[in-house]
């Protein structure tokens, strides 16, 4: 078992060293349509952000506040007990491969919610949770302060030629026995339960999205927004190539929405929009959780390259009172200016070091398992298994990978061959 101590925190503050991140560009894209079936290189499910109608307020309650809790009795919810793994990911990624003729490598792949994942003292369920392609990178980055929350993820190493990938995800039955914990949590006579609490985010971003840019949206479509049934089953996803400190990383991870539209040139960055709710500040206490939830925020889009997020402020009984805009990158110096609950340099320093030390640690065949106990300063990593590559990698994905290999091999040696033949 090697243990990685998250304490002291000393160890990550280096000012004027702090590792670097590169900005992520997008490589891939895919969507998820209203049956939740794959569909690599597709923007069908990809939405377009127009906030929603409702009273300028100043954040009190009137007699015009939205309800999110309307429609919860008709919400489509996906179920999210089957373990997706890696697969639309992967899947994507070997499209990808096939398409450009080449291999796209990393030192670790993974979803961009596994980086970001924290909790809170008495938490708000107002966003909702994500699906798997969001539940894994964040976990990592916000760390050093998340002091209650824990996880587990599993990782193995996969060798193409030369070159060493970790493929992390996460360890499903966790996953589900702590939702599990979360739902059967009693709640105080006349608050909401945990399920219509995270309705409320599935809400919002009901309220927030288009099918269709702004310019081609009828009135109505834009207007009868609040009545339309709320269903998750349709997502669409970006795949980007990023690096952390020393670490190179292809990450997946849900996209609300974008602001105006998609450029068509890969060059130039989406101006993706992350829509978030949370319970509206009142005093300090509320305040100090607001920051902390800043900290989630921030990892989660900054992770995938998303500039703006759009947060919903509510009612602890779900009536949406307030908007509010935030720029991904103005986030930490927003808490530096306030209650300073957490630190962005200390964070990504963290996460560099961290992954310096899985690279260091899963090494040869087998799969880890990644552990962080609740509440615990340690994260362990140690081998459940001594051979293959458990369900993390499906064998399609296995097999295309031989394939390319033999490919490369045959093209590097006809380009050997015609730099070897004699001039005429």
């Amino acid at each position: 078992m090697a243990p990685f101590d998250i304490k002291p925190l000393e160890r990550f503050v280096a000012p004027g060293k702090n590792a670097t991140i590169k900005k992520p560009h997008e490589i891939a894209h895919f969507s998820f349509d209203a049956e939740h079936q794959l569909l690599p290189f597709s923007t069908d499910s990809l939405r377009y952000y127009y906030p929603p109608f409702f009273p300028a307020a100043n954040g009190e309650v009137t007699k015009d506040s939205i309800n999110l809790s309307h429609g919860f009795d008709s919400f489509q919810q996906l179920d999210d007990g089957p373990d997706e793994h890696l697969d639309a990911l992967l899947d994507t990624i070997m499209e990808m491969e096939k398409r450009d003729g080449k291999r796209c490598h990393s030192d670790v792949v993974t979803w961009r919610g596994m980086m970001t994942k924290v909790r809170f003292p008495q938490p708000d369920r107002g966003k909702r949770p994500r699906s798997q392609t969001d539940l894994i990178l964040p976990k990592i980055v916000t760390a050093p302060f998340d002091t209650l929350d824990g996880f587990e993820m599993n990782a193995t190493l996969f060798q193409h030629a030369q070159l060493f990938t970790r493929y992390i995800e996460e360890n499903h039955d966790y996953k589900l026995e702590d939702k599990q914990r979360q739902f059967a949590q009693k709640t105080k006579p006349g608050m909401p339960s945990q399920q219509l609490m995270s309705y409320w985010g599935y809400k919002f971003e009901s309220l927030s999205l288009l099918p269709v840019p702004w310019a081609e949206a009828s009135r109505d479509l834009v207007e009868n927004r609040e009545a339309d049934i709320v269903n998750n089953h349709a997502q669409y996803c970006s795949v980007v190539r990023t690096r952390i400190g020393s670490t190179s990383v292809v990450l997946g991870g849900e996209v609300d929405a974008v602001l105006g539209a998609k450029p068509d040139d890969s060059e130039t960055p989406p101006r993706w929009v992350e829509l978030k709710t949370t319970l509206q500040p009142i005093d300090n206490k509320p305040r100090a959780n607001y920051e902390r939830k800043l900290l989630k925020f921030w990892a989660q889009s900054f992770l995938l390259g998303v500039p703006k997020i759009v947060v919903g402020f509510r009612t602890p009984n779900g009536l949406l009172v307030n908007l509010t805009e935030l720029e991904t990158k103005n986030i930490p110096m927003k808490v530096r200016q306030g209650l300073q609950t957490w630190d962005g340099n200390t964070c990504i320093n963290f996460s560099a070091a961290f992954l310096d030390f899985l690279k260091q640690h899963i090494v040869g065949e087998g799969v880890w398992r990644i552990q962080r106990s609740a509440k615990s300063d340690v994260i362990e990593v140690f081998k459940i298994r001594e051979r293959g590559t458990g369900e993390i990698l499906k064998a399609e994905f296995k097999k295309w990978k031989e394939e390319l290999l033999v490919k490369e091999e045959l093209l590097a040696k006809e380009v050997a061959e015609m730099l070897g033949r004699p001039k005429t």
